[in-house]
């Protein structure tokens, strides 16, 4: 049986555990609320009204592709496809290409800046593997353009930062709709997330100023979850109507980091 990643692919250890995919999540949701093509997501009604279940949505498939048998995978890939055709005929206009690469390279970025912050630094060629599976991806859903190779990928990727990032109306309801569904407190987290995920670029436009308080909290958290006590901390700052696709985000068949 052939998986579209193997089983010993850092983008399983990546993808496999709740915590990375949280700070994914919590990076996304920065990048989401600035992107140029932002207008699309709203387009559906669907990003504004529940801005945490549109995100885990993304998330959501692209675990589910992650972990999948090859065919399978293609068969989520092709599926999302026909869906933003469908948006595209409703709306009469076409996504613009650089949504898309925007897409793949924000879950490129966050899944080595996510999992350098919870676990260790990653090699040369495991960011090699990131960037090679998520453009396979990206190369089903015939997106032109993509990267070859870690190095490319990191220019272009500073090019997309600068040219296809901008602070609008849509990035002050966003961060409104955030707060709404998180509460103040779980809300203040987010922000001292993002303070250490997000790009300085990305950093700049939401005004994420000073430095962030998050290092004591993860050294808690690390504690905690040598003990296999986290979950207390996270039942305290996560939202309760998502503990449940919260936890089912732990994939139980991931190798050991």
């Amino acid at each position: 049986m052939e998986y579209f990643t193997e089983q010993q692919s850092v983008v399983r250890k990546i993808w496999g555990r709740a915590d990375t995919v949280l700070f994914i999540f919590a990076g996304a949701a920065a990048e989401f609320a600035l992107n140029k093509a932002v207008d699309w997501l709203y387009f559906t009604g669907k990003l504004p009204a529940d801005p945490l279940g549109r995100l885990f949505g993304t998330v959501g498939y692209a675990r589910q592709i992650i972990f999948s048998e090859k065919e399978k995978a293609y068969s989520a890939i092709d599926k999302m496809s026909k869906i933003h055709s469908a948006v595209e005929a409703s709306r009469g206009m076409v996504i613009p290409d650089y949504a898309y690469r925007d897409v793949l390279f924000m879950l490129i970025h966050y899944s080595i800046a996510a999992f350098e912050m919870l676990e260790r630094k990653l090699t040369l060629p495991e960011k090699e593997e990131i960037v090679e599976v998520f453009c396979v991806v990206g190369q089903r859903m015939k997106i032109p353009g993509l990267p070859h190779g870690y190095n490319q990928w990191k220019a272009m990727h500073g090019t997309h930062l600068e040219n296809d990032l901008r602070k609008s109306q849509y990035t002050t309801d966003l961060y409104k709709q955030y707060r709404r569904s998180l509460g103040n407190i779980r809300y203040m987290v987010l922000l001292e997330v993002q303070k250490r995920l997000v790009p300085p670029r990305v950093k700049a436009l939401l005004q994420l100023n000073g430095v962030s308080l998050l290092s004591p909290a993860l050294f808690l958290y690390k504690i905690c979850r040598t003990l296999k006590v986290e979950w207390l901390l996270k039942s305290l700052l996560l939202p309760p109507a998502y503990i449940k696709q919260i936890k089912a985000l732990d994939y139980k068949g991931h190798d050991a980091v």
